[in-house]
């Protein structure tokens, strides 16, 4: 039997939290490497919410004007991974990737390239990992960029297949010396979840059979 979906277990969304963190240190590795600055991380946190929970909690501080660089993913569960941050920061994170050197009205035309650019190594580090780790293919689209307030962004009161939860696993994100700060979201519908959690549940089995064979 499924566990209630609504729900993950703690082993669930510790393996899951695990997994997260490795494609996340791969995608910061990268960011670090455009941007030439240290880059902080939160723990992944991982939780199954509604699309309006989701919405709020991307509205850190009262931001509600964002912008996100969002990449749908398809493969054994499919989804939409987002990059968000509030919109008045866009254009310094990408000062930062293209160089102090260029004037605002270059940084304002490269804007939308470099975000996507920024949003595709991102999203694709981190999801590339976690499908290696889990022995999955995945497919990426392009991405795309979208701005707005969190019920923008995650399609709150949208007609969505799957019905109003999400898995949204977040990790607030921060460039040292500059003020960026960030989350990278998943957003997977009921199906997904539940294929997710199987594939998780078939990972975690695969490690204590490796434990208890290290063990004998």
């Amino acid at each position: 039997m499924t566990a209630d979906v609504s729900e993950l277990t703690d082993i669930e969304q510790d393996a899951l939290a695990e997994i997260a963190n490795m494609g996340v240190s791969r995608a910061a590795a990268s960011l670090r490497q455009m941007v030439g600055e240290q880059v902080l991380l939160s723990v992944p946190s991982v939780k199954i919410v509604s699309r309006q929970a989701a919405s709020k909690l991307v509205e850190r501080g009262n931001t509600r004007k964002l912008v996100g660089v969002q990449q749908s993913f398809d493969g054994p569960f499919a989804g939409k991974a987002i990059l968000i941050f509030p919109e008045a920061q866009s254009l310094e994170l990408v000062r930062s990737i293209v160089g102090e050197e260029h004037s605002l009205e270059d940084v304002i035309d490269l804007e939308q390239e470099a975000l996507a650019e920024t949003g595709n190594i991102i999203l694709n580090g981190c999801l590339a990992t976690i499908a290696n780790v889990l022995h999955k293919t995945m497919r990426m689209s392009l991405p795309t960029i979208v701005r707005g307030d969190g019920e923008t962004l995650f399609e709150v009161g949208s007609e969505t297949v799957g019905g109003n939860l999400v898995l949204f696993l977040y990790i607030d994100f921060n460039i040292k010396n500059r003020d960026i700060h960030g989350f990278i979201a998943l957003l997977m519908d009921l199906p997904s979840i539940n294929a997710l959690k199987e594939i998780v549940a078939d990972f975690i089995s695969g490690i204590e059979k490796q434990s208890v064979g290290h063990a004998g």
